[in-house]
């Protein structure tokens, strides 16, 4: 077993550097939850690898997440822009609901035709497990406007009253923090090079100015957080939505064969391993494992 292990680590590693070699980046791979306890393993690890002689100006994250605390991945991008002015995320499988904005802090997101992001539902840690806050405040919201409308029974009263304000401001406080970071940082960042008009007719070729950096920022965010477009906190978005319908430039490798080979195969064997070790969280990179 010890020596399949070291075989696997040594294929994952050249698997890993043929990455870095195609996009000039050092590339990491990032797998589990956006959690507090991964703070500062993040952290160190970045400090890790950008103290390596051979340490690019470019930083790849190859993403694989559920999602997690927005607060966590606003540290995670703070670490990160310290040590590089450059940051792709690559999403071989899916990058969920926390894990969408911390995709919206690089400037470029890879996908390909597979891949998925998720609604921005922002997930709050009830004690016991991080739970969708907007599916709260949505069906708060319906009993109160019965309420107004006097429509509402005598269940729904006492559903009403026994909610918990301070629980319920807290929801509000993380679906205001999640839209402000996305436009932050979609207009710092994704939208950096964005210069000139290349997709609406009328203004095609002209340039874009500040407002309409921040206008379609709030547009995106605003898309990515309303249930009643995806229905569910789950929903897997791929690419023709994003760009279609979000009007998100994507870099899609579906049909960059060879970057789309070293990227899955790198992957998917990766999963392989940590599922068959059980790892809730990983973290790799040339030098780590």
């Amino acid at each position: 077993m010890l020596l399949l292990d070291e075989t696997l680590k040594n294929i994952l590693n050249t698997r890993l550097l043929d990455i870095e070699t195609k996009l000039d980046a050092d590339v990491i791979f990032y797998y589990g939850e956006i959690h507090i306890s991964s703070d500062k393993l993040f952290r160190d690890f970045i400090e890790k690898r950008k103290g390596e002689e051979d340490s690019k100006p470019r930083l790849a994250v190859i993403l694989n997440t559920p999602g997690g605390s927005a607060e966590i991945v606003e540290k995670m991008v703070d670490v990160i822009r310290f040590h590089y002015k450059e940051v792709y995320f690559i999403v071989p499988d899916y990058a969920m609901s926390a894990g969408t904005i911390f995709c919206m802090s690089g400037d470029k997101i890879y996908m390909d035709y597979s891949s998925s992001l998720g609604p921005i539902d922002p997930q709050v840690f009830n004690g016991k497990e991080y739970v969708p806050a907007l599916g709260y405040l949505d069906q708060v919201e319906k009993l109160l406007e019965k309420a107004r409308k006097k429509e509402l029974s005598n269940a729904e009263f006492l559903i009403l009253q026994n909610q918990d304000l301070a629980l319920l401001s807290r929801y509000e406080q993380q679906r205001n923090l999640t839209i402000t970071l996305l436009k932050k940082w979609l207009v710092e960042y994704k939208f950096r090079d964005w210069e000139k008009h290349e997709s609406s007719p009328d203004k095609k070729g002209s340039p874009v100015t500040r407002e309409e950096k921040d206008k379609r920022a709030e547009e995106i965010a605003t898309k990515l957080g309303e249930n009643k477009t995806w229905h569910s906190h789950g929903r897997m978005i791929g690419i023709s939505t994003l760009r279609d319908i979000l009007k998100l430039k994507i870099e899609d490798y579906s049909k960059n064969i060879p970057l789309r080979e070293v990227i899955r195969s790198y992957n998917d064997l990766m999963i392989e391993y940590i599922r068959r070790n059980n790892y809730p969280f990983f973290l790799h990179s040339k030098n780590h494992f």
